[in-house]
């Protein structure tokens, strides 16, 4: 089956936002986010607003057979300098084995293929090993620690910083699918 059949990745619409805050105030997203506040209808619409005039920001959602499952967006995206930071989280539960992965990929192809970006940065909270993996996984490299960055639950957290250039993705990309491809057989 072709990637891209079952596969996709598009623009955050307003009729995504119900179940887009469901997955961010769920327990499971918001212990691995820098804010872990639940949010209300109302700041969501608001951060809604503002993300859809936000030229340097794309939020889109990741679609497994047409259902959406997952968050991937890009922030901070310095069209001089060609570099962007970003974030994901899956939202849907007891997805396949791969679907993770089979977003990341989706989203670096997105960013350095449509978008044109040069270089990805991403940071992780140092206890959450799952994305210190996942990033690793993906081809990003160990740029620094931000010590003692991030307080939650009455402690600072250190934060570990990633990065990964489009030359990087282009070494990458045929491995990543050549995995993909197992989760699909």
């Amino acid at each position: 089956m072709l990637l891209e059949k079952k596969y996709n990745l598009r623009t955050i619409e307003e009729s995504d936002l119900n179940v887009v805050l469901e997955w961010r105030n769920s327990e499971r997203i918001r212990s691995n986010m820098y804010t872990d506040s639940i949010i209300s209808m109302n700041e969501h619409r608001k951060w809604f607003e503002k993300i859809k005039q936000d030229q340097s920001s794309s939020f889109n959602i990741f679609e497994i057979q047409g259902t959406p499952v997952g968050v991937v967006h890009f922030y901070n995206i310095d069209r001089r300098n060609n570099k962007c930071m970003w974030g994901f989280y899956i939202g849907k539960e007891d997805l396949p084995r791969g679907s993770g992965l089979i977003m990341g990929y989706f989203g670096l192809r997105f960013a350095f293929e449509e978008l044109g970006i040069r270089k990805i940065s991403g940071e992780a909270l140092a206890f959450n090993k799952a994305s210190i993996n996942f990033h690793k996984k993906l081809g990003f490299l160990e740029e620094g620690r931000f010590l003692k960055h991030i307080l939650k639950n009455n402690k600072y957290e250190d934060v570990v910083s990633f990065a990964i250039f489009k030359e990087d993705w282009k070494q990458n990309k045929t491995r990543l699918k050549k995995i993909i491809e197992k989760y699909e057989t």
